[in-house]
């Protein structure tokens, strides 16, 4: 399974020309669900995505959480994050998970980030989605469980 995390000043997702998620401050999570993930790997990368340091304490270093900082989360399932790009012009996708299973697992994850009592809003799993933001830094990292 894997994030690949931004943090953002303002970031939402619009399907069909109507915002359906937006946050201000806070973390941009697009999430790729592999072929072998399971509950186990869910909450273990939320638990990485809510407690990897990226947002600025008072000396400007990089030392506080999303839930530290009182950041919200915008999370956009994105089956393209498990391509495989190492050789041709044109990516395979035999590493992602299933669509059933890759749903299930990526509402999983929002509940667990929910049950963390986060400010969570998503995109819709399998839309046609435009994404918005304004990356912070920019600050962006690829977390992988």
């Amino acid at each position: 399974m894997i994030a690949l995390i931004q943090r953002v000043t303002q970031a939402s997702v619009t399907v069909e020309n109507q915002i359906i998620g937006e946050i201000k401050s806070g973390l941009l999570v697009l999430l790729g669900v592999e072929r072998d993930d399971d509950e186990e790997k869910a909450k273990r990368l939320c638990e990485r995505v809510m407690t990897y340091r990226v947002f600025s304490d008072d000396e400007g270093r990089m030392n506080l959480n999303v839930e530290q900082a009182g950041g919200e989360l915008l999370v956009v399932s994105q089956f393209t994050l498990v391509a495989d790009t190492r050789k041709g012009t044109r990516a395979g996708f035999s590493k992602g998970a299933h669509p059933d299973d890759a749903k299930r697992l990526y509402e999983y994850f929002n509940t667990c980030c929910k049950e963390r009592g986060m400010t969570l809003q998503t995109g819709e799993f399998a839309a046609d989605m435009q994404v918005a933001l304004v990356n912070d830094g920019p600050v962006t990292f690829w977390l992988q469980v």
